[in-house]
Formats: C-alpha cells, sequence, structure tokens
C-alpha cells in the first residue's frame, strides 16, 4: 500500500490563512504518508518573503519524500520584466531548481511536470510536447508494476459548478498521450475546489479500456476557495493497493478547528476491470487520523513508544 498526501494552493502572502496552515500542519503528521504531493501556487504573488514563508512551512512537513510543483501564481504577474527574463528566480531559489522531475518510491514512479507559461498561457497553463517526451522517457525507465503518476498544477478537465472553467490548451491530446504511457493517477489544483473523477468522464473514447484518474486539490490553506468550496479549505489522502485507488478529501470545520474527512471515492487499477473486494472495507487511515487529532497518540507515536520499550 502506498499513501500519498496531497495538497495544494497553499498561497502564502496576503491569501494564506494561518489557523487552516497549522491545523494542516496538525494532520499531515497524523497521515502515515511515504509521499507528499504539492501541486503548485505557493505563493500569492511570487515574492521573495513569500517564498521563504512557504520554505519554512514546507521544512516543518512530515520528513518523507516531497514533490512540488509550480503554479501560476509562482511566478511573477505584474513583474514584467521578471516574469519575461527571470520568471522562476525565486521559485528556483527557495522551493527547487528543477522545474519538471522525476521521484521514484517503492510501488510508485511519480513525474512532476511544470504546466506553468509565463510568456504563453500563465492563467490556464500548458504542458508542451518535449515535457510528454522526458515524463515518456521516465515513465519507460519504470518497474512494471509501479503506479505510474503525473503531478501537474493546471487542471485537464472541468469541474461541475465551476465559474468561468477553462482547461488547460491541448489537455484531450495530453490526456491521450499519457494514457499511453499507462499513467492512473493525475494530481493537480488550481481550481480552488476539489474534483476527484476519470477523464473518461470528459474525453470519453470507443478505445478507451482505462480512462486515469484526476485528483484536483482545492486550496489547502488560503481565503480563495471557489464554487461549492466557498471559503474552504482541503486536501487529499490517495491510498494506491494493489486492486485500487482509494482517495479521502478532508475539509476544514471552523468549528472543529481542524480537517476531517468529507469524502472517499475509489477507482478500480488499470490491472482490474471491477472491484475484487470492497474498497474500504480494510481501510484503517480514517481511525489512525481521527486518533491522533483529536490527542490521542498516532500511528507514528505508538510505533517510536513500542520500539523504544523493546530497547
Amino acid at each position: 500500500m502506498v499513501t500519498i498526501l496531497h495538497a495544494s494552493d497553499v498561497h502564502f502572502g496576503k491569501p494564506y490563512n494561518a489557523s487552516v496552515g497549522e491545523a494542516f500542519q496538525v494532520a499531515a503528521q497524523a497521515v502515515p504518508a511515504d509521499l507528499i504531493v504539492v501541486s503548485g501556487d505557493l505563493t500569492q504573488r511570487a515574492k521573495l518573503k513569500e517564498f521563504r514563508a512557504a520554505r519554512a512551512w514546507l521544512d516543518r512537513l512530515p520528513q518523507v519524500p516531497l514533490v512540488i510543483t509550480p503554479g501560476n501564481h509562482d511566478v511573477p504577474l505584474f513583474r514584467v520584466l521578471e516574469r519575461v527574463f527571470a520568471p522562476y528566480r525565486n521559485y528556483r531559489t527557495y522551493i527547487s531548481d528543477q522545474l519538471d522531475s522525476m521521484t521514484r518510491i517503492p510501488g510508485a514512479i511519480v513525474v512532476s511536470l511544470n504546466s506553468t507559461a509565463p510568456l504563453r498561457a500563465i492563467v490556464n497553463g500548458r504542458i508542451d510536447r518535449r515535457q510528454l517526451a522526458f515524463a515518456a522517457q521516465m515513465f519507460r525507465e519504470a518497474d512494471p508494476s509501479d503506479t505510474r503518476i503525473i503531478v501537474a498544477h493546471h487542471h485537464f478537465a472541468p469541474a461541475p459548478d465551476y465559474e468561468d472553467d477553462s482547461v488547460m490548451p491541448r489537455a484531450r491530446e495530453v490526456l491521450d498521450a499519457l494514457t499511453d504511457m499507462q499513467v492512473e493517477l493525475i494530481l493537480g489544483g488550481h481550481l480552488h475546489r476539489s474534483h476527484i473523477g476519470n477523464s473518461l468522464d470528459v474525453y470519453p473514447g470507443a478505445d478507451r479500456e482505462h480512462g486515469i484518474v484526476i485528483v484536483q486539490s482545492g486550496t489547502t490553506t488560503s481565503h480563495r476557495g471557489r464554487a461549492r468550496e466557498r471559503a474552504k479549505n482541503s486536501f487529499n489522502v490517495v491510498r494506491i493497493a494493489t486492486d485500487h485507488l482509494e482517495i479521502t478529501q478532508f475539509m476544514y470545520f471552523v468549528e472543529l478547528g481542524r480537517f476531517a474527512p468529507f469524502s472517499m471515492h475509489a477507482f478500480p487499477r488499470r490491472s482490474s476491470r471491477y472491484f475484487p473486494r470492497d474498497p474500504f472495507q480494510n481501510s484503517v487511515l480514517l481511525r489512525q487520523i481521527e486518533g491522533e487529532t483529536r490527542g490521542e497518540p498516532g500511528p507514528r507515536e505508538v510505533a517510536g513508544r513500542t520500539s523504544g520499550g523493546l530497547q
């Protein structure tokens, strides 16, 4: 079982909600994650002080592999000369020098593609053929049993009830290419509204046996939630089993002062056309997270105590 914690659209700067940001840190410590993904928009205006704050926040997360991709707010909008000549300078300084990257963990290979396009499509983003070739090369090196995952900030499919939605240019062409690469999962953000579904729901094709599960996170820590998540915050936990993908959406509830489960979704893996068993039957994730966020010892703490006692 592979567990991924997926957040997005943190927006350090004026929109950042510090109390929700702290609540996410608490929740992150309770998730037994093998990998953390933050799918873009760490800042509001790509300023140095915003990136410094984002870096400090990222460094407090559990020490597991971390995949980050830029969002359109991570490149300057109004500082035109910087946007033209050095759009990623601050991002490279504080977050990562890699804009397209590959991360391997046991059971999964994750390719992160920079979908920002500072000179062409700063809002809607873009993934070009060079990046698709990069992804194809990385996936050729994957173990046949690895789950193939793409991380990109901008969205490939529209979300219900979203105002003025416009997907990434050439979205269907890119999805077709990724499907041919046997990608099973895409993690993204940008919408500020969670959306979990299958690419075939939007781009049906008689020649497709399988689509790609698309998981968009809402804004995890800002005041800028939209549509049904207006003024709300969310993140996702993805669990990858041998026969299914399980996604749990967590929402921040003011009355609780913490994140709590809001919805659960499951999809068969590419290797299976149906669920051979109840995908939620043996799930202990919610009990683990609920126990730790309510002040009870969580899985890491219990493991540490047990190990210490044995010594």
